[in-house]
């Protein structure tokens, strides 16, 4: 069962120093990795805390980290579900052994694992699961607060919520840092690096960006947006009261059920909106052939796409919004078979009216 350091408590054994989990998201070259290191090295030097940062980029291999399509890929997001089992590791490790740490044959073998463990080394911390803890950092994790600080682009919400559940699991505290930077300047900043990403991952990313909402999303609460920082982020007032306050409010497991559900819906939304999208792209292609091979005058083929894809667009912002006043299939369920007939029938009346005008 998940839970916190309270049974821990009521057991006898002394309660572990605070731990929090860290997320900066933002664009590419948004500067997220210089923030970073400075709020690392500013949470070390000016109060003593233990603090690692897990820079992506440095774990997840670079060939799965260039070009826009290597956001969509099965291997890129296998990369990411291992480096989350890897972190949970290391979380694991720093909790004091609040949980069994999780298995992980042939982490040896792994490419992704060695990048992660040298990443720890090179900040003074050991291996995960060698001996039980971190090797090197154990002293400074014992002795106060920890922050484990990942820096990733985290463009969808659902990225940041896995994390957040790993926070809830072990019930640390949780908290999230949005770098607002110009997309001029992240091109600008971008094009400049030895191995640049092309501009239209930018300009991709930056559509399919989902800023925190701590107004609609409960879990998103402890969220904070950076427009411009000093060399040490820790001199920001903000932010150490965000540092603070997610340590002092560490996540509780159900903090409440309208959470859960709220959570639940982002995810559910997020797959549904993904088979929806491809399905009516499907059918769309499919009812162009037809019409195709019925010799539809050109001009009407043009009028028939531009009317499909409309419709296309209006669904999926149907189900994105949850509207569930047009049509109770709109409510975001996990089964999407009611919105694909919907959509079948509303295809079939323009296809009917076209074809009776031609």
């Amino acid at each position: 069962m998940e839970g916190g350091g309270a049974a821990a408590a009521a057991e006898g054994h002394e309660q572990p120093p605070p731990l929090g989990l860290c997320v900066l998201c933002g664009l590419p070259a948004a500067g997220k990795s210089t923030l970073a290191r400075a709020l690392r090295d500013g949470l070390r030097r000016g109060r003593g805390w233990g603090c690692v940062v897990i820079t992506y980029d440095d774990v997840i291999p670079e060939d799965f980290l260039q070009g826009g399509a290597a956001h969509s890929s099965s291997p890129w997001k296998r990369h990411r579900h291992e480096l989350l089992s890897y972190l949970e590791l290391l979380v694991a490790a720093l909790a004091g052994g609040r949980r069994r740490q999780p298995s992980g044959p042939g982490l040896g073998t792994d490419p992704t694992w060695g990048r992660f463990v040298a990443c720890l080394r090179a900040q003074g911390l050991g291996a995960p699961g060698e001996a039980g803890a971190p090797a090197d950092g154990g002293k400074t994790a014992e002795s106060g607060p920890f922050w484990v600080v990942l820096d990733d682009n985290f463009y969808y919400r659902s990225m940041r919520y896995e994390v957040y559940r790993l926070a809830r699991k072990y019930a640390l505290g949780f908290c999230q840092l949005f770098l607002d930077c110009p997309l001029e300047s992240c091109l600008q900043r971008n094009r400049q690096r030895s191995r640049p990403l092309p501009d239209e991952t930018l300009f991709l990313m930056t559509k399919k960006l989902e800023i925190p909402n701590p107004e609609k999303n409960v879990w998103e609460r402890n969220s904070l947006t950076i427009t411009s920082f000093e060399s040490n982020p820790e001199d920001n007032p903000e932010v150490t009261h965000l540092l603070l306050t997610a340590l002092e409010n560490p996540v509780k497991y159900f903090e409440d059920n309208s959470e859960q559900k709220e959570t639940d819906r982002i995810i559910c939304s997020t797959n549904v909106l993904h088979q929806a999208d491809k399905t009516f792209r499907g059918i769309i292609s499919q009812t162009m052939k037809t019409a195709k091979d019925r010799e539809v005058l050109p001009c009407q083929m043009k009028r028939l796409a531009e009317e499909l894809n409309k419709l296309k667009t209006d669904f999926l912002e149907d189900l994105r919004q949850g509207n569930g006043q047009k049509n109770p299939c709109f409510q975001r369920s996990v089964d999407v078979t009611g919105v694909i007939s919907l959509f079948q029938r509303e295809r079939d009346d323009i296809v009917q009216k076209l074809l009776s005008e031609h």
